[in-house]
């Protein structure tokens, strides 16, 4: 391992961008739905090694920096690359449209993205030291990096290195601590830490940082067995789930052509009989259900109303639109989730406040390009969905109050609650049928299913196709509808649990850990000046 490790810091050039993104690469083998935690340590220890090979970089006092930020570059291009190429499915959907930019969205996005990566290694870099504190200082720089990543221009926080963790049952857990963030900062230390068998100077200097990320990693699953308890999650009475899961391709769901047969299908779905003969309370359809204004269409709205027991009521995503203001052609726009109860009448909604830029909308200047050259942009919305001005508690009868995200919203951890009482409940609308039977819906659903550990939340979640489900405060998946599969679930919904310490001070926890490490980092680099 020493001799690798000398090989790997003495690379240079192409060889050396090559190492860092072959190690990227294999980080992603870590993340949904592989779940191979050891491909962390693969992608984590050759990136230290290489980092360490930028001490001696050029005559400039900088050079070692712009080596790193090239080595996080390439190391994240890597990464996103390998995990994210599924984006391309998308750019298929109609592909006489938008084949053409399939390049910008399976390489251009992670090249982007890789910026902050870049910014991640040179922080680290500044704060690197000749032993075993430089994991510290990786996981430091990588951290601040992904929580930038997480929330500049408009934030996409999807497969940070704390998902490593954050698919296993017990690893989870800690996420009730310290979130997604926190992860990533465990994930990183662990994972990063074997880097020090090749170069510690006595075999005491070797062993501990690897040995003390074996027994970080124990106590995560020890604390993660201790907090699941060993029976189900109580039901909150009196509520009965149905989930219904169509499976329609994506290009069918957007065509007005196939309006009648989509009701029809939907409709006859959640009429199915339950095993146990009960009827449901609360029927859950996918996001964007309709190619149409459901609540501009009365005779949907009488069809629902048809089907529903009296004292239940449906669920589902669906477009909305305002009323024009004068002088305006058509309204605004906004991906919603509506209540309708057995008469037809719509009780509720829920406005979507993150969208996803560029596919739910686009900059007013480049829309106004994308239309000059003859394009448009993926949704059929003439000008994209607007975001609403802030998140809302969304009142269904029969529920407790609910936390409601459309898509991709539950992936940004602490940003799904509103002001005010704390809801008891996650509900999560979504079609993920964009990017076919890739890793994506996967990829989608554990962070999803990580938001409820955070939170002490049930997450109740319906999608076009994959992955449907009832998940229990604990992260325990209660039960699901596959990817590429039609079907219902009957469920009844677990009980919320008490606030977490996330969900009260995960924000405040992270910074103070991160400020004690950067002091900890500073105070010895003063010790080992010499150090580059």
């Amino acid at each position: 391992m020493i001799l690798l490790a000398k090989r790997t810091s003495l690379l240079r050039g192409w060889r050396r961008w090559l190492a860092a993104f072959a190690a990227g690469a294999t980080g992603a083998l870590a993340m949904p739905p592989f779940g191979f935690l050891p491909a962390l340590v693969l992608s984590l220890v050759p990136a230290i090694w290489l980092l360490d090979g930028t001490m001696k970089e050029g005559p400039s006092r900088w050079a070692p920096l712009k080596a790193a930020a090239l080595l996080g570059w390439f190391w994240g291009f890597g990464t996103f690359v390998a995990g994210l190429w599924w984006l391309g499915a998308a750019f298929l959907v109609e592909a006489d449209q938008f084949a053409w930019a399939m390049p910008f969205g399976v390489l251009g996005l992670p090249a982007l993205l890789a910026f902050f990566p870049a910014f991640g290694f040179a922080l680290a870099r500044l704060l690197w030291l000749p032993d075993a504190r430089r994991i510290l200082a990786f996981a430091l720089g990588v951290t601040v990096a992904e929580w930038l990543r997480g929330h500049l221009f408009t934030g996409f926080p999807w497969n940070s290195p704390g998902m490593a963790l954050g698919q296993n049952l017990w690893l989870m857990q800690t996420a009730s601590l310290v979130g997604l963030y926190g992860l990533t900062f465990l994930s990183l230390c662990i994972g990063a830490a074997p880097a020090v068998l090749a170069s510690g100077q006595t075999t005491r200097a070797r062993w501990m940082a690897p040995v003390l990320a074996a027994v970080l990693l124990l106590g995560l699953a020890g604390f993660g067995f201790w907090r699941v308890p060993a029976e189900a999650s109580a039901s909150v009475p009196d509520v009965r789930l149905r989930i219904m899961q169509p499976n329609l391709p994506q290009d069918a769901k957007f065509n007005p052509r196939n309006r009648d047969a989509i009701m029809r299908h939907y409709l006859s779905l959640s009429a199915r009989p339950a095993r146990d003969g009960a009827a449901p309370t609360h029927i859950v359809w996918p996001e964007s259900a309709f190619p149409f204004l459901l609540h501009r269409d009365a005779g949907s709205l009488a069809q629902i109303a048809a089907l529903l027991e009296p004292g239940s009521v449906l669920i589902t995503g669906a477009a909305r639109m305002d009323e024009p203001l004068p002088g305006e052609a058509v309204g605004k726009f906004y991906n919603a989730i509506q209540v309708i109860d057995d008469r037809g009448t719509i009780l509720g909604s829920y406005d979507k406040v993150h969208l996803v830029p560029f596919g739910e909308y686009v900059p007013k200047v480049l829309d106004a390009v994308i239309r000059a050259v003859g394009l448009r942009q993926f949704v059929h919305i003439p000008g994209g969905f607007e975001p609403a001005g802030k998140r809302m508690t969304l009142s269904i009868p029969g529920l407790p109050p609910v936390a409601a995200t459309v898509c991709y919203e539950a992936i940004f951890p602490g940003e799904i609650l509103s002001d005010g009482p704390r809801p008891n409940l996650i509900l999560n609308v979504t079609n993920d049928a964009w990017f076919g039977e890739t890793p994506g819906p996967y990829q989608h659903f554990a962070q999803a299913r990580l938001r409820a550990v955070e939170e002490a939340l049930p997450l109740v979640r319906a999608a076009n196709t994959g992955i449907s489900a009832i998940v229990d405060p604990f992260g325990r998946i209660v039960d699901r509808i596959p990817l590429s599969v039609e079907g219902i679930l009957d469920s009844t919904l677990p009980v919320a649990e008490p606030a977490t310490v996330y969900s009260k001070w995960g924000k405040f926890s992270l910074t103070v850990t991160l400020v004690i490490c950067l002091m900890l980092l500073v105070v010895r680099r003063g010790r080992h000046s010499t150090f580059p």
